[in-house]
């Protein structure tokens, strides 16, 4: 088992929270893209699929050929079993006279605890004197602070435009359109989870990162911690 720090906005946060959370998609970097045939999703693992140098039978989980090269990649968001430790942001608490007494997670704003070993004559915002700023963005959460633990229960690849209704629901996406307009409501009726997670996606890497449909792993998991 191995584990790895993955980044989650504040709206997924508490998505994970509520326990609404229970899927992630994450765009695939392929190192190449050869246009002689092309990359295909397939399945790496299982009891005939190989073994650690242990000795251990590898779980089976999703990949991605190109069935050219031969090129094969394995997620790099853990495979079944591994644990992700989610890396939130934080922002600075401060007294009246702008001092920053402690820290909390912005998501929610449930107080950050105190470093490990720190010395009891330093108070909790000690943890962060280095950084002299008014919050922390996720990527520079240590893994002392976090406060999410989560196991990888599935990997799978597939392009990001193949979400399904129950799988956009477990994405923690809230029904919606994907455009708000006349012609929108009469074409679809109601809102649905799937247009809600397009209109995420869309928010969050823009317009062109959906219409390109790139290929997504899909990392199924549940909280442990």
């Amino acid at each position: 088992m191995k584990e790895r720090p993955i980044l989650s906005s504040g709206p997924m946060v508490r998505a994970i929270l509520e326990g609404r959370k229970t899927q992630t998609r994450r765009v695939v970097k392929l190192p190449h893209n050869n246009p002689l045939v092309a990359w295909e999703p397939t399945k790496f693992g299982g009891p005939e699929g190989g073994r650690t140098a242990a000795g251990d039978i590898v779980p089976e989980q999703g990949a991605i050929w190109h069935t050219r090269t031969g090129d094969c990649l394995i997620s790099p968001h853990g495979q079944p079993r591994d644990r992700l430790w989610v890396r939130e942001s934080m922002a600075a608490t401060r007294d009246q006279a702008g001092i920053i007494v402690d820290w909390h997670y912005a998501a929610g704003g449930a107080k950050v605890p105190r470093m490990p070993n720190l010395r009891p004559e330093f108070n909790d915002a000690m943890a962060f004197a280095h950084l002299a700023r008014k919050a922390v963005p996720s990527i520079d959460m240590p893994r002392w602070a976090s406060r999410i633990t989560l196991e990888v229960t599935g990997v799978r690849v597939e392009r990001l435009h193949d979400i399904k209704e129950d799988d956009a629901k477990a994405e923690g996406c809230a029904p919606a359109w994907l455009d708000v307009d006349e012609e929108t409501v009469n074409a679809y009726g109601a809102p649905t989870y799937r247009q809600g997670f397009a209109r995420l996606w869309r928010d969050i890497s823009g317009d062109e990162s959906w219409d390109a449909n790139p290929w997504v792993w899909v990392v199924g998991f549940r909280r442990v911690l």
